[in-house]
């Protein structure tokens, strides 16, 4: 990991504009900080979707279970499990046939999953894969048989651009057989005003999020960065429906990485990319959905259809 993060960190600082990869937002401290995040009354993603996943929970097991009486539930990037541990507890108690495989780059967080749901639901087949999704869908193709239901929820496709989303979705699309399925969340386009609060919580965990990211540097690549000679800015277009999070330098300043023997230097006011996170109308999905390879079979609202999991089939 640490000669893939390094490089990752060359390359954004040596860019321009300067950027860095929110996936590696994602070490013990970046996963208790996000964790905060999804409790915030700001950050309305997480009750959106808690709603949806518990008034559906019936629905999305017929719609998962289809002709088969089994599958393998497999969720790419699943954190903590929060919000997946609704319709864990309930297929796991009207003894659904399922096998729950895990996704996620962070080995810390899958430790934790597997160690609570082994507690909280006994019996249940837990199998964690750790790495980047598509290599850890193509262990999982070598391990697993039987037809897959996909799971990629949070908005996580909100975190690339609309070409990148496209891209992502069809190298998906090849790691998957025919009739597997798809459960995808969309974060909608709604208030501006609701939006930007999601990205810019009064109490200034989301900064504390991004700014963790120059910590992480300073932990692991011997980074110099001085946190408090950067903020957090975010901004969103309600024409595009892009969201989009930087690190601003407050000062003129050089800043030396250790394990890359190298030193990025920083104008006053220059920004670094942090994030994305881009919102969609339903216009936008279906497009997304056909031109990836994907029919759309089923869309699930919150009350306020402020987000969206959408059920996608493979062609």
């Amino acid at each position: 990991m640490t000669d893939a993060f390094a490089q990752d960190v060359h390359h954004g600082l040596s860019s321009n504009p300067k950027c860095l990869d929110s996936k590696y937002f994602y070490d013990s401290e970046g996963d208790k900080l996000f964790q905060q995040i999804m409790g915030l009354s700001e950050y309305y993603l997480t009750d959106c979707e808690f709603e949806i996943l518990h008034n559906y929970r019936d629905p999305l097991l017929k719609n998962f279970v289809n002709q088969d009486k089994s599958f393998h539930l497999v969720e790419l990037g699943a954190g903590d499990g929060l919000k997946t541990k609704l319709v864990l507890r309930h297929f796991h108690r009207v003894k659904a046939h399922f096998t729950y495989l895990p996704i996620d780059i962070s080995g810390n967080v899958l430790n934790m999953l597997r160690h609570e749901l082994s507690r909280d639901l006994p019996g249940l087949e837990v199998r964690c894969y750790q790495g980047d999704y598509f290599d850890a869908l193509d262990q999982l193709n070598q391990k697993e048989a039987g037809r897959k239901v996909l799971m990629f929820l949070g908005s996580s496709i909100g975190n690339f651009n609309q070409y990148d989303a496209l891209t992502f979705l069809r190298e998906l699309n090849q790691r998957m057989n025919v009739d597997d399925q798809l459960l995808i969340g969309f974060d909608l386009k709604k208030d501006p005003h609701i939006i930007l609060r999601a990205y810019n919580d009064d109490s200034g965990i989301t900064a504390r999020f991004n700014l963790n990211l120059l910590h992480r540097i300073n932990k692991e690549l011997d980074g110099e960065f001085v946190l408090e000679n950067f903020y957090h800015y975010p901004i969103y277009n309600p024409l595009t429906g892009e969201t989009r999070s930087f690190l601003i330098s407050k000062v003129a300043q050089n800043v030396r990485v250790g394990y890359l023997n190298e030193v990025f230097e920083f104008q006053m006011g220059e920004p670094i990319s942090m994030e994305i996170s881009q919102k969609y109308d339903r216009a936008m999905i279906y497009d997304l959905s056909e031109k990836a390879g994907f029919s759309v079979e089923k869309n699930f609202f919150d009350n306020r259809k402020y987000f969206v999991d959408s059920l996608w089939k493979k062609h």
